[in-house]
């Protein structure tokens, strides 16, 4: 079965940041997801994440949803995109009217906003005012979590999702999706201060991610990058079973950066379904009806 990617950055032309490169959408129609077995991605847009100046970043936002808009339209065969829309923006308060950005980036077709990486605390009422929006416009979150104000970038939660957690009840109709070091960290027990920015091994104690997918139907979650990963192959006999129980609510993605290219996740969904470890149902939904049922696409 074809997969469906739900979280890629690409650009026309690729783009070199550091020692890392974005890939073209010709490398990556072309050439790795040929090896991938993936038709469709959904596009992450993205700014400049060190910016707060809420009239830059209006700009910057609507600069880079044409760029996504026009990127997906150009490549329609293989192209969805999420905008983005920084809390900040407008009057940087939680009296922001989000209603006219919403309208108008669902209007050019986008299917969610993400990744959601501002750096301020997942409930701080610009976020909590944002997501009464997406809620209100059916916009799905794809959310990339931080541990600290001044750090990494993303939305920023404590040790053991607290914050995450009241968002979840707060907006019960509103569909977040999971992602970062952070995020699932929090798939084990063990999980500290220093490690939940990292990539924690070992075996799984089933931890705060797991508590929270059972408890809010609500809950999603975005299986691509090392994170992905390394949570649901740290301990492989649970990440069988984690990936059956929650067989409808995880979806496959890359997160695909050269020179990384990690594939890692590709081969371990594909070998666990080949050897019987999960189950073809499982398989499919996770790699592909998932995000078309979840994100509403065509």
């Amino acid at each position: 079965m074809k997969k469906i990617d739900i979280h890629i950055h690409t650009e026309e032309h690729s783009i070199q940041i550091g020692e890392k490169r974005i890939p073209s959408v010709d490398e990556l129609a072309n050439s790795i997801y040929e090896d991938l077995n993936v038709d469709k991605a959904i596009l992450m847009t993205t700014i400049d994440n060190n910016c707060s100046d809420p009239a830059t970043l209006e700009k910057l936002c609507d600069e880079a949803n044409k760029r996504s808009c026009e990127l997906a339209t150009k490549y329609k065969d293989l192209l969805y995109w999420f905008c983005y829309v920084d809390p900040r923006i407008g009057s940087n308060s939680a009296e922001t009217d989000f209603s006219p950005y919403l309208e108008k980036y669902k209007k050019m077709g986008a299917k969610g906003l993400g990744e959601i990486f501002a750096n301020i605390y997942f409930d701080d009422p610009r976020v909590e005012n944002l997501l009464s929006y997406c809620e209100k416009y059916d916009m799905p979150i794809l959310f990339h979590l931080s541990p600290e104000v001044g750090g990494p970038y993303g939305i920023v939660d404590d040790l053991g999702l607290p914050r995450l957690e009241k968002m979840l009840k707060k907006f019960p109709n509103l569909k977040f999706i999971g992602h970062s070091q952070v995020f699932w960290s929090e798939i084990s027990t063990d999980v500290t201060e220093e490690n939940r920015n990292g990539y924690p091994t070992g075996p799984v104690n089933p931890g705060r991610v797991v508590e929270l997918l059972r408890k809010y139907p609500n809950l999603y979650a975005d299986l691509s990058a090392g994170s992905g990963y390394t949570a649901i192959s740290r301990d492989v006999s649970f990440g069988y079973s984690f990936l059956e129980e929650f067989q409808d609510r995880l979806m496959y993605g890359t997160d695909y950066l050269i020179p990384r290219g990690d594939i890692r996740l590709t081969e371990f969904l594909d070998s666990a379904v080949d050897q019987g470890k999960i189950s073809r149902e499982a398989y499919e939904k996770i790699v592909r009806k998932n995000a078309i049922k979840i994100l509403n696409l065509n």
